[in-house]
């Protein structure tokens, strides 16, 4: 479970509730029709806009925003160095004996080309059409909730005008001019508060995840092209430890992993 999104939700729906009960009765911020204008509007409008396959793929990935695993950098680096000392003492067909302890699809794949003595530039292309791939599953992903995050509050503005337009058809008609007046207002608020407390953030946060496993998939790609180029663990270890933060970097020297 991330607990920043979770929290984040949850004190940003829990404050607003907390100012409005405090102002009065929350209850009038509570409209049906409102929030099928909003609701209805934007989920057909990104049907229209997408294919119902990306749609059911998105929906699939949208628990990594609240449920998914921080991409261990700094436990790719020791790793790397152990097999490329392995490969220069006793040969890359060596590696096919602890290939198997690897957890990492993506990171087995690699070095099971590399122990198959794939050549190298395929070994790039494969492992790069990989990281291109992912890479774009995850942009539309994240493109769908960004069309959201504009959908919802232009079908705020479309109620707003549909309960002006009741609320000028009931002049005569003072309960029907308040309802009307309501319509118009909530719906602005319920597109404003889907986007910029739902699907905006979902996005962003979709994105940080995004980035995070393809800078790991590109470490990996980085050291297994270096293994398989027979370089020395040192520069295997520089080469891992370029991708690292400022923050990796200090964490890894800690722990009295650089030699």
């Amino acid at each position: 479970m991330d607990i920043a999104t979770l929290l984040g939700i949850l004190s940003a729906f829990g404050l607003l509730g907390v100012a409005i009960i405090s102002r009065g009765n929350f209850a009038v911020f509570f409209d049906f029709p409102a929030l099928l204008v909003v609701l209805g509007g934007t989920f057909g409008a990104t049907l229209i806009n997408y294919p119902m396959k990306d749609i059911i793929r998105v929906l699939r990935v949208t628990k990594n925003a609240f449920f998914s695993k921080e991409q261990e950098y700094i436990n790719v680096v020791p790793d790397m160095v152990r097999y490329s000392k392995l490969s220069r003492r006793d040969g890359l067909l060596s590696l096919d004996k602890i290939i198997g302890e690897i957890g990492d699809q993506f990171f087995f794949e690699g070095m099971r080309m590399v122990v198959d003595g794939i050549k190298p530039n395929v070994i790039n292309e494969i492992l790069r059409n990989e990281i291109d791939f992912l890479e774009a599953r995850h942009r539309v992903g994240i493109s769908i909730f960004r069309a959201m995050g504009q959908y919802a509050p232009a079908f705020g503005m479309i109620g707003t005008l549909i309960g002006l337009i009741f609320m000028l058809q009931a002049l005569d008609d003072i309960t029907r001019i308040a309802s009307a007046m309501a319509l118009a207002l909530v719906t602005t608020f319920y597109g404003a508060i889907l986007a910029n407390i739902l699907f905006l953030p979902i996005a962003g946060k979709l994105r940080e995840r995004s980035t995070a496993e393809i800078l790991k998939k590109e470490m990996i790609l980085a050291g297994v092209l270096s293994i398989q180029a027979g370089e020395v663990p040192g520069m295997v270890e520089q080469r891992m430890v370029s991708f690292l933060s400022t923050e990796f970097r200090k964490i890894y020297s800690e722990e009295n992993l650089l030699r």
